[in-house]
């Protein structure tokens, strides 16, 4: 179906919806809230927001629609939060208010399209496009889909500093309840964003965040800072398109395993990925971004509000003897994550830089792995045939641009496995994609019949490492080629002839006496972000010139030594 040829012009209108109520209150950001203003000043609001389909009871009027978001917008503080700033700034605080609009565009097709929620979901990515300022917008816009002036579907877009994917299954659920009929129940005991904000800001939430600042210092300091370095990896992000598993034998598969090792489903699915990424990726640990909702308390599982950060998995692959005990290892890992998944976004980046600059190495977080399969009516891809259950689906969809290698949404566990794969093309071709699948399927049947040893894991998936041939090492927990590092060393020093030994000692050339090993170093990490792979070198020998024969180690090895030094920030005395 060509979603693109059913949002054609069709008769459609702007409603504006008034509201008013509660009382003006300000204070500081959430940490959530800080985290995404920061994501969304710095990447691009349509990059960041998020967006949903809501199909609508039938018998329900346009106005009945209207009036539902209005009483959620007067319920919820997060849907009347600005978050005003001279521009060029970071917010410092959040406003509640006390009246104000927002707008619903009704579009209505008669006849109705074939798919209207793909309709729904179409136009709601559109709306996505124009941002929300942040300052002055109500963070909700719409797009409702009638038939005929019948209300079919709507196409919900949140701006992320109000709500995460969690807080949209909230809104929805409270939504059809007001639909039907139902009283929603009184929010005593939620916490609002203004009142979390000061929870985090006390003494016990300032020692919670600061814990999870260490424990991510502890992974980017020791693991490897990018699991795809390897040749193909040129760039880092990209486009990528969306490749989407409908498999039913991949859902009866992880029932059995769950079944066999007494583990929850999305534990055993969890282990299958960790362990198939290393292995493609020709690692012995995994590290990936994880998102976790952060709703573990009764005071925030209805609250309104980004509480959705990445948990930072960290766990040894190859230290495992098979899949069984790398799915015990997997459960202590990720209950570890998941307890460090609250921070300051600000001091975890100034942290990043820091290591990256002492490390010599930049976290490319180029692996996601997000498991919503647990959020109530959480929109999925469009199915690529009518079977409820096939046996094994894979659908190729649009591209998006992504800053990640291989990035995946589980939706669905049971009766169907169903998830959504965005792999980088560089590394993956189109077969490479598919296969990979199938290899996660197969792992998840082998695992569902008794232990997989580690060294099985090629022939039971069909997946392969990849080469490294050359110069290719692994050095500091990271794989690294230092040709690669030469190169970018060179580039980084507009062209200035570079060799970098095996042992990553870097030898520059300066007979100007202009250059040392700290502006080196610091000319090299403004381009780490760029060189997935490439590691800082551990020494910088600046020389008096290039020697004759630069592709000989030996001859930079024999020139006398000006300076040298790690280029690295002295230690912190503390």
């Amino acid at each position: 179906m060509n979603v693109g040829a059913l949002v054609s012009p069709s008769p459609s209108r702007v409603v504006t919806v008034r509201w008013a109520g509660g009382d003006v209150r300000r204070g500081p950001l959430t940490l959530g809230q800080a985290n995404m203003v920061r994501c969304i000043l710095r990447d691009g609001a349509a990059d960041v927001d998020i967006h949903d389909v809501w199909a609508v009871p039938a018998g329900v009027s346009v106005a009945a629609v209207l009036d539902a978001l209005r009483a959620l917008t007067l319920r919820h503080e997060a849907l009347r939060t600005v978050f005003p700033h001279p521009e060029g700034t970071l917010p410092e605080e959040q406003l509640v208010c006390s009246e104000g609009e927002f707008t619903v565009r009704v579009v209505d097709h008669d006849p109705l399209p074939e798919d209207p929620a793909a309709v729904a979901d179409a136009l709601a990515r559109e709306v996505r496009l124009a941002p929300f300022d942040l300052g002055r917008d109500h963070p909700l816009r719409a797009v409702l889909l009638t038939g005929g002036g019948v209300p079919v579907q709507l196409g919900l877009v949140a701006g992320h500093a109000a709500a995460d994917g969690s807080a949209l299954s909230v809104l929805r659920e409270e939504w059809l309840d007001l639909l039907h009929g139902r009283e929603l129940p009184p929010l005593d005991g939620t916490l609002t964003p203004l009142e979390l904000a000061a929870e985090e800001a006390a003494p016990a939430g300032r020692r919670k965040a600061e814990a999870s600042l260490r424990y991510w210092e502890r992974v980017l300091r020791t693991g490897p800072q990018a699991m795809f370095a390897e040749p193909r990896a040129l760039v880092a992000g990209g486009p990528a398109p969306r490749l989407t598993l409908r498999s039913a034998r991949g859902g009866a598969a992880l029932a059995r395993a769950t079944a066999r090792l007494g583990v929850p489903g999305s534990t055993v699915l969890l282990t299958a990925w960790c362990a198939l990424v290393a292995h493609r990726a020709g690692q012995d640990a995994y590290v990936g971004a994880a998102p976790t909702a952060n709703r573990y308390k009764s005071a925030l599982a209805r609250t309104v509000t980004p509480l959705s950060q990445d948990a930072l998995l960290h766990l040894e692959v190859a230290r495992a003897a098979g899949f069984d005990a790398l799915v015990k290892s997997a459960w202590a890992a990720a209950l570890n994550a998941y307890r460090h998944s609250r921070f300051d976004a600000l001091e975890l980046w100034a942290m990043i830089d820091r290591v990256t600059a002492e490390r010599g190495s930049r976290f490319g977080r180029d692996v996601v792995f997000n498991d919503v399969s647990g959020l109530p009516g959480a929109l999925r891809p469009a199915a690529g045939t009518a079977d409820p259950e096939p046996g094994f689906e894979l659908t190729w969809g649009p591209e998006q641009v992504l800053p990640t290698a291989l990035l995946c949404f589980v939706h669905r566990l049971e009766p169907v496995l169903e998830l959504a794969l965005w792999p980088d093309p560089q590394l993956f071709d189109r077969d490479e994609a598919a296969g990979f699948l199938a290899g996660l399927v197969r792992l998840l049947e082998a695992a569902a019949e008794g232990d997989v040893p580690p060294a099985a894991l090629g022939e039971v998936t069909g997946v392969r490492p990849p080469e490294r041939g050359g110069d290719w090492r692994l050095l500091d927990g990271c794989w690294v080629s230092p040709a690669a590092v030469a190169a970018a060393l060179s580039a980084a020093l507009d062209g200035r002839p570079v060799h970098v030994d095996a042992d990553l000692t870097a030898y520059l050339p300066d007979a100007a006496g202009e250059l040392t090993p700290e502006l080196a170093h610091a000319a090299l990490l403004r381009h780490l972000p760029e060189r997935p792979g490439v590691l800082a070198p551990r020494r910088y020998l600046i020389v008096p010139d290039a020697p004759a024969e630069p592709g000989l180690p030996l001859a930079w090895q024999q020139q006398p030594t000006l300076l040298e030094g790690s280029g690295r920030p002295a230690a912190d005395p503390r």
